[in-house]
């Protein structure tokens, strides 16, 4: 690359034409600012990024929507300035968690134990989820917590202080671990429903404890198999239960007649 205006390198697409890096070092480190079609505004993203480390009372808020800086960029570049770390990922911390930016308005709070987790992946939005691409899968953020990609927030998880933004493992409470299973409380007491859906939603029935009513779905998962229903259901993995609990568990657990008696249309 040949450098043109300070911070400016000319570099070559696969078709030969033209493009402008903007890069600087700061504190020894070379930071890339990122490419643009004319020498120019990289000169531009160059003098403002110089102006976001060399001056302490630059902070968040003064981002612009039309800056030439991408927001990331800004969050990594205060990061830092204030803290001494650089990542390509926005975040940026504090003494006993740290942010990751994707606005000004819109960040999550994580543990510092996700620091590495989050500095090295970064995350995408879709239809109201969250991924990162983690060796090659795309990997829903929620599932570190044990939350299951079909759960409903409410229902099978809730955040403790009401923020859904507070991603700290303490704020992330399950309800429901397993597929098909809802907790009912009532007069003090706690008991398991379960319901599968086939065409609507068909009730498996009521359990005692949350392993009797994941066993259930499981048999009933088993059952409507045997019964012509071509669905591809997720069973519960009952982690810390050895093959003969199982067993013996699958071999008692009541299912409604609804299930038992169920025939493909």
């Amino acid at each position: 690359m040949e450098q043109q205006l300070p911070g400016v390198y000319t570099a070559k697409r696969k078709d030969q034409s033209l493009y402008f890096r903007a890069s600087l070092t700061y504190r020894n480190k070379h930071i890339s600012l990122g490419s643009y079609d004319c020498a120019e505004e990289a000169h531009q993203a160059y003098l403002l990024a110089g102006s976001v480390l060399n001056d302490p009372s630059v902070t968040l808020g003064h981002y612009q929507p039309d800056s030439i800086l991408a927001f990331s960029r800004w969050v990594s570049l205060l990061n830092y300035r204030d803290n001494g770390i650089y990542f390509t990922t926005p975040i940026y911390i504090r003494p006993k968690f740290f942010y990751y930016y994707f606005s000004l308005s819109e960040f999550f709070i994580f543990d510092l134990e996700d620091l590495f987790y989050y500095s090295t992946r970064r995350i995408s939005r879709r239809g109201g989820h969250y991924f990162v691409a983690d060796y090659g899968m795309q990997v829903n953020i929620m599932s570190r917590y044990g939350v299951k990609n079909y759960a409903v927030e409410g229902r099978d998880y809730r955040f403790r202080n009401g923020n859904n933004q507070d991603m700290r493992y303490e704020n992330v409470e399950i309800i429901n671990r397993y597929n098909g299973v809802n907790a009912v409380h009532s007069n003090g007491k706690t008991r398991y429903q379960v319901k599968i859906h086939v065409k609507g939603n068909i009730s498996v029935g009521t359990y005692d404890t949350e392993e009797e009513a994941a066993i259930a779905y499981n048999k009933a998962a088993d059952l409507l198999k045997k019964a012509g229903v071509n669905k591809a259901y997720a069973l519960n993995y009952m982690e810390n239960m050895s093959p003969a609990a199982y067993a013996d568990l699958y071999a008692s657990v009541k299912l409604s007649a609804g299930i038992r008696n169920y025939r493909c249309e």
